[in-house]
């Protein structure tokens, strides 16, 4: 069995407790702790999961949190857009490091010495 199937049931069977009356009831007397936790994992499975499976399982385990608590759900949509932006901040700072780094090495003849 390839490593990438195993991965994907282990992820599909793991969101199938969420339909698990006991499990959700737990879930949301913590749902303070448990969402900022799991939050960005279920954005990027919602964004580029490949298994249609774990895509909708997790599309409709967002869905629950939202009707269980919009305050916190959008909080932590609020922080993690904040994250995001900074790391396209601190990504975009990266590149420009390294075109200033190229250049002044181009401008000192050591132009293949320098690559990103």
């Amino acid at each position: 069995m390839r490593l990438a199937t195993l991965i994907m049931q282990v992820a599909e069977r793991t969101l199938f407790l969420w339909n698990n009356e006991h499990v959700v009831s737990l879930i949301a007397q913590n749902r303070t702790v448990v969402l900022p936790i799991i939050f960005e994992a279920f954005e990027k499975n919602i964004s580029s999961h490949w298994n249609q499976a774990v895509h909708g399982l997790t599309v409709n385990v967002r869905k629950m949190f939202l009707e269980m608590d919009a305050e916190l759900y959008e909080e932590c949509q609020r922080q993690h857009a904040e994250k995001e932006a900074k790391a396209q901040d601190v990504e975009e700072l990266r590149e420009l490091n390294w075109k200033r780094l190229a250049d002044a090495a181009a401008q000192n003849g050591v132009e293949d010495m320098v690559t990103t």
